[in-house]
């Protein structure tokens, strides 16, 4: 399936873990930060293209006390680093059980994210490996594009969409609809 046609792209979200970088448990050593194969090309590629860019990534491990915010600051510079820059940055240090509104799948994170970029959330697309990072799109307004990781279920890439092989796929999906920011 594919991006709903009428709908123009100005901006990308991306979940951190398993989207842009390899997925390390509760990472929160810069050291440990490998991006996923082709992620940098992706994004510059969508940055070359005009849009506007930012993550969007449930920590939890900070509420689990695992990793302090400074940590995860400096764990996602990193990942600024290596795959961005990034417009936008967006981190929930809540676990699951804490109920706040910016955990995904809800919506709070990629409505701030729209906020800080000036754009509408229906002018975003979340890209993202679960089906949490396309249910917190959908209830935001904002349109989503799943890339399987084996670690997805099958459940998730039945439920999402839109689905992409990879990361590339997904931003090209995104492009096909996209309208500059930048000049």
């Amino acid at each position: 399936m594919a991006l709903t046609p009428d709908r123009v792209v100005r901006g990308l979200l991306f979940d951190r873990d398993d989207t842009l970088v390899v997925d390390v448990p509760y990472n929160a050593d810069p050291h440990l930060v490998v991006p996923v194969p082709g992620a940098h090309r992706a994004v510059e590629r969508a940055r070359a293209a005009g849009l506007l860019l930012g993550v969007v990534t449930n920590q939890s491990v900070i509420a689990k006390g695992m990793a302090t915010r400074e940590q995860v600051d400096a764990t996602n510079a990193r990942v600024d680093e290596l795959v961005g820059p990034f417009d936008t940055w967006c981190v929930c240090p809540h676990d699951a059980e804490d109920g706040c509104a910016c955990r995904k799948p809800r919506p709070g994170m990629v409505l701030d994210a729209a906020e800080r970029l000036g754009l509408a959330p229906e002018e975003l697309v979340v890209i993202g490996d679960i089906g949490a990072d396309v249910g917190a799109a959908l209830a935001a307004g904002a349109q989503a594009v799943l890339v399987p990781t084996p670690r997805t279920r099958q459940a998730e890439v039945d439920a999402a969409p839109t689905v992409a092989a990879t990361l590339d796929e997904a931003v090209e999906s995104a492009l096909a609809h996209a309208e500059a920011v930048r000049s």
